[in-house]
């Protein structure tokens, strides 16, 4: 495997672009980490997607339906396994995918035209299954804002997984969702540590900021839950006890991990951020990561992506379960679409007249 020993960028997990896979051209933007040159910028770019729900097959996901309103992520966490969905779209897996951030402007209005067909069956739609919902640019965009007004308008049930204390801010929609049993949060925490978090997740709330989000939503009545993902073996997984005992504390019910899945252009990436910030465990991890993925970095097998097989793994799923249990962290929402409506159509403009 390739390393690269590119100098590390501030604020960016990814310190360089690695060829796109797709691609027979690769452009070399090593001008882009020298370290008397500026950060790259985050570009936001129209996305002119004409759908706005996606249907997956994976049995590991947990809802068959995702909304995501943003492709890319700024907030750079180097392990992100959504990273080589970038190459679809021409870009690469790394710096691209978290300073192009394409927008989708009109998911809200994608979303009603989706929700009122009659083909839609009422379901549970999973928010931020690849790209986190709540990144920065939705302080100001607020598309996420907008496609939830739309979901609490139908009364249709959402799960929404997030690392970013900015969903606390649409707490009175999240409220109303609620109401139906038609809402879950969950916060991903995968390190206690801020010197771990600062460079892994470089533009992602604090691991403080994440469980005082789960404590304001846990008082405003919101089912909320945490995810520990991902387990960085070797490196965080001895966090998991104490990262669900803290979340328990600040009101979580359930929980749930996930192990560092390392897709195509990731492997580098990882092993890159690895080697700057921590040199000295970077074989440990990645032999760990082998051990627990079959003598690979990575297996996409469904039933083993987010687990894992072997001694150590196993090791892991009961570190989990004592604990999860220990703490009551076992009671799972179980969210409902009985309410789900087609509210009437917003009057046009020759309506408005009368």
């Amino acid at each position: 495997m390739q390393h690269l020993a590119l100098p590390t960028i501030r604020g960016r997990g990814a310190s360089g672009n690695p060829p796109n896979r797709f691609e027979r051209l690769h452009v070399d933007r090593s001008g882009w980490v020298d370290p008397d040159d500026p950060a790259p910028e985050t570009i936001l770019l129209e996305d002119a997607t004409r759908t706005i729900l996606a249907k997956n097959d994976s049995p590991d996901v947990g809802f068959s339906v995702g909304l995501n309103p943003y492709r890319g992520c700024s907030h750079g966490c180097s392990y992100c396994y959504a990273r080589p969905m970038h190459e679809y779209l021409g870009y690469s897996a790394g710096l691209d995918f978290e300073t192009r951030i394409l927008v989708k402007r009109k998911a809200p209005q994608l979303l009603r035209k989706e929700l009122s067909a009659r083909r839609w069956s009422p379901q549970v739609i999973g928010v931020s299954g690849a790209t986190d919902a709540y990144q920065p640019a939705e302080r100001r965009l607020r598309i996420t804002r907008r496609c939830l007004e739309v979901l609490a308008e139908f009364r249709n049930p959402v799960a929404i997984v997030t690392k970013s204390y900015l969903v606390t801010r649409d707490i009175d929609i999240l409220q109303e969702l609620a109401r139906h049993r038609a809402i879950a949060v969950v916060l991903s925490v995968t390190s206690l540590r801020n010197d771990v978090h600062r460079s892994m997740e470089p533009r992602a709330s604090s691991p403080a900021r994440r469980l005082g989000a789960i404590r304001v939503l846990a008082d405003a009545g919101i089912p909320v839950g945490v995810n520990v993902a991902p387990v960085v073996p070797g490196l965080t997984d001895h966090e998991m006890p104490e990262i669900l005992e803290a979340s328990a504390d600040a009101g979580a019910t359930f929980a749930s991990y996930i192990l560092l899945r390392l897709p195509h252009g990731v492997k580098d990436i990882f092993s890159d951020w690895l080697g700057r910030h921590f040199p000295d465990r970077r074989d440990k991890v990645l032999n760990r990561v082998r051990e627990m993925r079959g003598g690979k970095l990575y297996d996409g097998d469904f039933t083993l992506r987010g687990r894992g097989s072997g001694p150590w793994a196993d090791q892991l799923r009961s570190l989990f379960r004592v604990h999860r249990d220990r703490y009551g962290l076992d009671r799972r929402p179980r969210l409902s679409a009985e309410a789900f409506r087609v509210p009437a159509p917003e009057p046009g403009p020759q309506m408005e007249l009368f």
